[in-house]
């Protein structure tokens, strides 16, 4: 049984990737999306993801629970080793890092495809007041780290505008994805 690519789904805070990848999911349903472990302190919300302190993940990371994990925003996230179970079972599989994990995570899961969202700056400001979850001097702190770039020596990267309509979004990936899946 082949193993199913990994599609790393990655942009700036505000850039809409739980949503696009939620709307993945439900629009092609051979893609499913992995559950990350993440710190995040009671009271936030985001993504569906296992809440865990900082001292369980540090215990989860020493006992080899996770295929990748990194901090970030002042959080630790991981993709735990069942990944590699999904993978056999799927299309793809949807999972989404961060832009300093990359090179990282197209070594660990050796077929990666990387989906990079850009929204404009307007968008990205509304998006991030909106949800609420961070501060504004940690809103601007994260608009300003929005144009950062990708690390060279990626194999595999599409680029996608989310300014728009979420179904526009999806409708581009899925297009670009088929040559990939073929």
């Amino acid at each position: 049984m082949s193993r199913a690519p990994v599609i790393a789904v990655v942009g700036p805070s505000g850039v809409g990737k739980d949503s696009v990848m939620e709307a993945l999911e439900a629009s092609a349903p051979g893609i499913c999306r992995v559950r990350r472990v993440i710190t995040r302190p009671e009271g936030e919300e985001g993504e569906d993801f296992d809440r865990v302190s900082v001292e369980e993940f540090e215990l989860m990371a020493l006992d080899g629970a996770f295929a990748l994990h990194w901090a970030a925003h002042g959080l630790l996230y991981g993709v735990p080793k069942a990944i590699a179970e999904q993978r056999l079972g799927a299309d793809a599989v949807l999972v989404n890092l961060s832009r300093a994990v990359l090179l990282q995570a197209q070594e660990v899961f050796g077929d990666l495809i990387v989906i990079s969202l850009t929204a404009d700056a307007e968008v990205l400001a509304r998006r991030l007041s909106a949800r609420g979850r961070e501060s504004m001097a940690e809103q601007t702190r994260r608009l300003g780290r929005a144009k950062a770039p990708l690390p060279k020596g990626l194999q595999r990267v599409i680029e996608i505008d989310n300014s728009g309509p979420l179904q526009v979004t999806v409708a581009e990936i899925l297009s670009r994805l088929q040559p990939e899946r073929a």
